[in-house]
């Protein structure tokens, strides 16, 4: 499949913060419909990664496309394309949660989505705060706030940052849900999370970043063979990864 009609694109990014090398040589394509994981441990650069795919941080070296189109030469054209959970602490805090979607979505022109994102509030169990201050909420309230955000009209690619941590059950439960449908609506959804079990049970394909790399890249079928093996699983398979990576690192320096 073309550059053109990948839901996202990215080749040999790199990015370093001074001297210290975070991503290394970067290539990824994810497809309309697919519900991607992106796992590996703290450090990593998972979050710099979501960053870059998002315009938030500059493309130093490499390329991001999103939906064939360009961020780094046009990030409000390539912006208008995905759904981004921003930090909770980005958040505007003195308006209200309605007030906010209400705000995203004349900045997109989804007014007409609006009905549908008050209907995902009370799915996740925030009705009760809509027309309450944001500072006011709680961090879970607030997640859920951003992911609302996040998911107002119907963006291709929809990006989310660990979202699942500080969800109440109940509105994990519904997120799933919600993302499985959009999927299933042709979306693509990129997850970045530390919830193995969430990956392994959950996703349709998963992807280790480990030591600023792609180290795996497990599609559906392998996602299944780990869900079906019970001495193994996706943690066994990561932990074997990482064992692998710090034996390298060890014969490399000894």
């Amino acid at each position: 499949m073309s550059t053109t009609q990948a839901a996202l694109h990215i080749h040999d990014l790199h990015h370093a913060y001074a001297s210290h090398q975070v991503l290394r040589g970067i290539h990824i394509d994810l497809q309309a419909g697919e519900l991607v994981g992106l796992v590996g441990p703290n450090g990593t650069g998972k979050s710099t990664l979501i960053r870059c795919i998002c315009g938030a941080e500059a493309i130093q070296q490499g390329r991001v496309l999103i939906a064939g189109i360009d961020i780094a030469r046009d990030r409000q054209k390539a912006q208008a394309q995905f759904g981004y959970a921003v930090d909770v602490e980005r958040l505007p805090a003195l308006l209200t949660a309605r007030q906010a979607l209400q705000l995203v979505a004349d900045v997109r022109g989804e007014a007409s989505s609006l009905s549908a994102s008050y209907a995902l509030c009370e799915t996740l169990g925030m009705s009760p705060w809509l027309d309450r201050r944001i500072h006011e909420y709680s961090l879970g309230t607030r997640q859920k706030l951003a992911i609302a955000l996040a998911l107002l009209g119907r963006p291709a690619l929809i990006v989310l940052d660990e979202v699942l941590n500080g969800l109440d059950p109940l509105a994990a439960f519904a997120l799933k849900q919600e993302l499985q449908e959009r999927t299933r609506a042709g979306a693509c959804v990129l997850l970045a999370t530390h919830g193995l079990e969430v990956a392994e049970r959950f996703l349709d394909r998963a992807l280790l970043l480990l030591d600023g790399q792609i180290a795996a890249d497990w599609n559906g079928e392998a996602l299944r063979g780990f869900r079906a093996d019970p001495d193994g699983g996706l943690e066994h398979a990561v932990v074997l990864r990482l064992r692998a990576a710090a034996r390298d690192r060890e014969s490399a320096t000894g």
